[in-house]
Order: structure tokens, then C-alpha cells, then sequence
């Protein structure tokens, strides 16, 4: 099985407490399961034995991690309790033991066709994926953007990177949606891929290059793309707080670009009042986990200052926050656009 390529992390991890505190779910839930050490530890059971793969209590579970990766990033050890998760997804759909509500998205989601449909002329294609597109507003800001700085680009919409897929435990389906993907972009021509989304950004840096995907095109979060223009902003966004990306943090060694942008913006920052990103990690935690999602929401909200602008690197952190909080809450994106 897949669990079986991480023995020795599974053997350490179901003995360790140390980074219970950061499993945004566990958090919310105050389940001893949905802590990394009992997940694992659960994990361990079913390499004992096999049948116990399909329990449903072990399947609930595994499906409810939100796969932030806040383990692995800051485990001394750099034990990796995520990708043990995302194994044990995998085992579970390969041998057919999904739930129903997991087939059904995985189903639709195949269905659909992975290529974006590209417009416009330029080198650079700004992809809107279907978390960018939920929040309408950062898309205008990054017209505006592109705009001001007087860079001409292509808008790739609908399609998808295989992402979601992966996640769910679906890997072939996933590489051959991000095959799809790529063919597209790649006949494009274009030279730099943007992405306001940190999810696609990870497929199309790491997913694509570890199923040998060749994407012709650089792939940058927009965060890069905003910094490197260096543009003179003429407002501060003044006081905010920077909620971190699970995927450009935990992912992707804690991406510097993000406070870079913060940087030419000026911005007064306030940090470290949450790490829960409301399952970004997990791409479609909020479609299978409505109710713990809502929940990490209100767990940011209750340690945030309510005077501060949350300041977000995700699509998806901002539509689930600003869903389930009355906190004010804006991409990077906007922040800038704003700033103009």
C-alpha cells in the first residue's frame, strides 16, 4: 500500500505530541483522532492489519484532515504526517472505499475537461481557477494591476490543475488532468503562468514536475508577479495582519514573496495570531467539511484583532472567512490594487 512507503515516519509520528497544537482541525473539533499523532497512529494499525483500511471511523478521519502540512514544515524532524495522510487517501480510493461523498466530487470533477480556455494576447496568462473565480473582486484587481504596470495578458479560465483530485486520493485521474493542463498552456506559448490561487501554484511548481509534466512556462503566485513589477503605490494599507498560505509556507519553504509585496506596500503588520488557513490544504475541505470549516473560521475570528485587515494569500482562506466572520478580510491582490 502507499502508507507502506512511510514506515519509519509512521513509527515516530504515532509517539509524538508535539505539534498536536497545530492541527487546524483537532483544534475546532477537540478530537483526540483529528490530532497528527492519532492519525498516524491509525495508520499504523491498519499496516498491522489490512482489513481495518476500510473502518469507517479510520476513513472519516483521514478524509477530515486538512492536509495543512504545519506538521511537516515545523517538525524538527521534518517527519512528514501530511503526505502519510495523502497516502492513506490514496489507499482508500484505490481500493474502491471512498466515501460516497468523496466519489461523487472525484466523479464530477474527472468529468469536467482539465484544459483552460485561453484569451487575449501577451506572454503572460493570468489563470482563473474556481476558487479565484468565487471571489470576483481579484481578478478586477489584478486587471488593474496589470494595467497600471502596462503588461498585456492572457485569462485562462475553467479547467484544472488535477489538484483536487490528488488530494482526494485520485492520483492518475490527477496526472491526467494536469497533462491536459499543460498541453493547453504549453500550446499557448506563453512565459509566464500567474495564479492568484496557492493551491494551483503548488501543482504547477511541485505536482507537475514529480508526474514528469513538462509546463513550458513559468508558474508564479501573484504575490511574485505584484512584487516584481515594483510599482509605486501611492496609499498604505496600513495595520493588517498576514494570515500564511498552507501552501506557500508549508508547502513551498515559506515563499518570500508574500512579505515582499507587504514590504514595498509598507504595510504595518501584526502577525501570529492564527496558522488556520480553514483547509486550504485539503483544496475542497469546505465541500466535504462544511461544519468543521465554519468552525476553523470562527477559530481565526476569535483570535483576531477585529481592528486589523486580515490579509490573505489564498481565494479560498478569504470566501471561507469571509462566509463564516464579520472580519474584513482582502487578498494580496486587492491590498495592492487598492494601494494604486
Amino acid at each position: 500500500m502507499n502508507i507502506d512507503n512511510f514506515q519509519e515516519d509512521i513509527k515516530k509520528c504515532r509517539f509524538c505530541f508535539m505539534c498536536r497544537h497545530l492541527s487546524g482541525v483537532g483544534n475546532v473539533t477537540f478530537r483526540e483522532a483529528d490530532t497528527p499523532r492519532i492519525r498516524t497512529a491509525m495508520v499504523y494499525g491498519v499496516q498491522l492489519d489490512n482489513s481495518k483500511l476500510a473502518n469507517a471511523d479510520f476513513i472519516d478521519t483521514v478524509y477530515s484532515s486538512d492536509l495543512s502540512a504545519a506538521c511537516r514544515y515545523h517538525c524538527v524532524n521534518h517527519f512528514d504526517e501530511n503526505g502519510i495522510m495523502l497516502a492513506a487517501r490514496r489507499d482508500i480510493a484505490e481500493n474502491g472505499l471512498a466515501p460516497d461523498d468523496v466519489k461523487k466530487l472525484a466523479e464530477k470533477l474527472a468529468a469536467e475537461p482539465a484544459a483552460p480556455k485561453i484569451s487575449g494576447s501577451g506572454d503572460v496568462l493570468y489563470y482563473v481557477d474556481a476558487d479565484t473565480a468565487a471571489v470576483a473582486s481579484e481578478a478586477k484587481a489584478f486587471d488593474k494591476i496589470a494595467k497600471k504596470a502596462g503588461v498585456k495578458y492572457r485569462a485562462g479560465k475553467g479547467g484544472f490543475t488535477g489538484k483536487a483530485l490528488y488530494v482526494l486520493g485520485y492520483a492518475d485521474a490527477a496526472k491526467k488532468a494536469a497533462a491536459e493542463f499543460a498541453e493547453a498552456v504549453n500550446k499557448s506559448g506563453v512565459k509566464t503562468v500567474v495564479v492568484s490561487n496557492p493551491a494551483v501554484y503548488d501543482a504547477l511548481v511541485n505536482d507537475f514536475k514529480a508526474w514528469g509534466i513538462k509546463l513550458s512556462a513559468k508558474a508564479v503566485h501573484t504575490s511574485e508577479f505584484i512584487a516584481s513589477l515594483k510599482l509605486k503605490f501611492s496609499k498604505k494599507p496600513g495595520r493588517l495582519c498576514y494570515l500564511e498560505s498552507d501552501f506557500l509556507k508549508n508547502y513551498n519553504g515559506n515563499l518570500k514573496f508574500p512579505r515582499m509585496l507587504l514590504g514595498q506596500l509598507k504595510a504595518e503588520s501584526a502577525e501570529g495570531f492564527s496558522t488556520d488557513t480553514c483547509g486550504e490544504g485539503a483544496v475542497v475541505f469546505a465541500q466535504l467539511r462544511p461544519e468543521i470549516a465554519k468552525k476553523m473560521a470562527k477559530y481565526v475570528e476569535a483570535r483576531a484583532d477585529k481592528d486589523c485587515l486580515i490579509a490573505v494569500a489564498s481565494p479560498y482562506t478569504k470566501a471561507q472567512l469571509g462566509k463564516n466572520t464579520k472580519l474584513r478580510v482582502s487578498t494580496l491582490t486587492e491590498i495592492a490594487a487598492d494601494c494604486l
